[in-house]
């Protein structure tokens, strides 16, 4: 399988996803949407992620203003 190795210097390679400003707000939204449907039994931890994926888009939108 080492066609699926990655190469050096591919894009992919430890580099963040550079959003815009409205895309960061549709994630954010999102990710809203889904902690609110989880269900009550939903792991903890999975509840934990998504709140803080969720307080670091707020950061990084609040900066941005």
């Amino acid at each position: 399988m080492a066609g699926f190795r990655t190469r050096d210097g591919q894009q992919s390679d430890r580099m963040p996803i550079r959003r815009s400003v409205e895309e960061k707000k549709v994630v954010l939204r999102r990710l809203r949407e889904e902690l609110a449907g989880l269900k009550p039994w939903a792991a903890a931890a999975l509840r934990a992620s998504l709140e803080k994926r969720i307080a670091d888009l707020e950061a990084e939108l609040g900066k941005g203003k």
